[in-house]
């Protein structure tokens, strides 16, 4: 089986020959297939089996070459009494960031998980001998991806870069907001984001998932302590009063949209039997009574009787002329049943012509969808996604079309980001390449993940996950770089000893430098 250094030691072959990252991991992964899984094996084969997986003549000769001499870069033999000898797989990893997109829907579990390692150091004396210079956001991004190992173990390492990146986003953003960079959107942040959508509470910040559809992972040997899931932290961070009113909200709504001075917007509903409808729109009115104030409020409904095929119709224009008849042949397109819609205008005086029709589509097609993700709410134990709702551009991964912040954009900023602090001295040290200052970036980010993970784990066994959480908050503002206050001091850089981020841990946390990589 190959190993996680093996598939980085493999990629970076493939890459080194000017092969784009996607079309390598389907070399790595047509290799598999031939049951050649590590360097080894890929070295002791034939050459006629490496072109069976790789048609390339060139490539597939140059690849073989570079597998059979990989192992002769390491010490041929230990010295004499030592029984064992140093190993490829021990070699310095060089971790690369991804050029392009990974295609996440095509890779295996296991193959996306390798591509997204990270470099991590245990070893406290070189720990606290470190400083970086960063500027808060990349900061942030790394104390997120460590917390959530401890408070969210049941998301994989992919998971963990996407929450932690959404995270990031949205305090960026208010941040700009705050110091007057970027104006507030109309209707607040909360419009940005469909009515239902799920959300847990990473750093004290919520933000909105989407949930992965069954995907599972092999967790490493070495997890966190305590984290295993208990029944009652199914959703971390997700206040208990949201999810109950998930649970018993009647009313899912649309996001709004505006035209020319007309503002649309739809709510959908189940319901049991069309005597309820009144009922039910007297409730909505009363929950939100700015509908009173619109121009119009036409509905439609569809319900079924039992397993009978029947299916009773009903509608209302409320003056919006052929809006009910409208909202009926979208239903009947995705068989929609049971179900109450209203779709609300507040007419701003210019008449929209046939694009009133593709206004009231959208709205009426986004509740709808909101509804069903709402219905289908429990995440518990499931591998998440999170939502990036500032990104227009559709995302093929999600199931609804929604855009996620990417996991290997993420790793991309963490492997840049952590530069090492000049000297006090300021001696000159020589210049150099741009290689040596990328493989000392790498080991700052293993020390500074190496520090977290030491200081979350001697807290994790006596602290409840949504108390780690808000504490984690406090301990990023304590040692965040100091910049000007304003916008003078947006993405500037500062510097921080990581051994402040020891000295947080509890005095009995001793054990958590056992901790492993998973």
């Amino acid at each position: 089986m190959s190993g996680h250094g093996d598939i980085q030691e493999l990629l970076r072959i493939f890459t080194s020959r000017k092969v784009p990252m996607m079309t390598a991991m389907g070399h790595v992964k047509s290799l598999q297939s031939q049951n050649l899984r590590s360097i080894e094996q890929i070295a002791e084969a034939s050459f006629s089996a490496i072109e069976t997986a790789i048609p390339d003549a060139k490539l597939s000769k140059s690849f073989h070459a570079a597998c059979k001499s990989h192992g002769k870069k390491a010490p041929k033999r230990a010295a004499d009494g030592d029984e064992v000898a140093a190993s490829p797989s021990a070699k310095k990893i060089r971790w690369e960031p991804h050029k392009r997109d990974l295609d996440l829907a095509s890779l295996s579990a296991d193959e996306l998980e390798s591509a997204l390692g990270l470099p991590l150091e245990m070893d406290e004396e070189a720990i606290r001998q470190t400083t970086i210079v960063t500027n808060r956001a990349p900061l942030v991004l790394a104390f997120a991806v460590e917390l959530l190992r401890f408070t969210m173990p049941e998301q994989p390492p992919s998971s963990r870069l996407s929450l932690s990146q959404a995270v990031v986003s949205a305090n960026s953003r208010s941040k700009a907001i705050s110091i007057g960079i970027e104006k507030a959107p109309a209707g607040g942040q909360s419009s940005q984001v469909p009515e239902g959508q799920p959300k847990v509470r990473v750093l004290g910040r919520e933000i909105a998932v989407l949930k992965r559809g069954g995907y599972t992972w092999k967790r490493g040997e070495d997890e966190a302590p305590g984290s295993t899931p208990t029944p009652t932290s199914t959703i971390h961070g997700a206040r208990e009063g949201d999810i109950s009113a998930e649970k018993t909200r009647t009313w899912i709504a649309s996001q709004k949209l505006t035209s020319r001075g007309s503002t649309f917007v739809a709510h959908a509903a189940s319901l049991s039997s069309p005597s309820l409808r009144a009922g039910l729109m007297k409730a909505l009115v009363a929950d939100k009574p700015e509908l009173e104030t619109a121009t119009h409020n036409a509905w439609a409904l569809r319900s079924s009787y039992g397993n009978s095929p029947l299916v009773q119709e009903a509608s209302f224009d409320d003056g919006e002329s052929g809006c009910g008849k409208f909202l009926l042949g979208i239903m009947r397109e995705a068989d929609v049943k049971n179900t109450l819609v209203v779709l609300t205008r507040w007419y701003g005086g210019i008449m929209l012509g046939p694009d009133r029709w593709r206004l009231m589509r959208d709205c009426l097609n986004d509740a709808l969808s909101s509804r069903r993700r709402t219905c289908t709410l429990n995440i518990t134990g499931e591998a998440l996604w999170g939502l990036d709702p500032e990104n227009k551009t559709p995302s093929s991964l999600a199931t609804v079309g929604m855009p996620i912040h990417r996991p290997e954009g993420a790793r991309n900023y963490l492997l840049r980001s952590f530069a090492t602090a000049p000297s006090e001295g300021g001696g000159s040290e020589g210049k150099k390449t741009l290689v040596a200052l990328n493989d000392e970036k790498q080991i700052n980010l293993g020390r500074l993940l190496g520090a977290l993970r030491l200081l979350f784990a001697s807290w994790a066994g006596v602290l409840q996950r949504d108390e780690l959480d808000r504490r984690a908050w406090g301990w990023y503002v304590a040692m965040r770089p100091d910049v000007e206050a304003g916008p003078s001091g947006w993405g500037a850089k500062g510097q921080l000893r990581l051994s402040k981020i020891l000295d947080l841990r509890r005095a009995d946390g001793a054990a958590a430098g056992e901790i492993q990589d998973s």
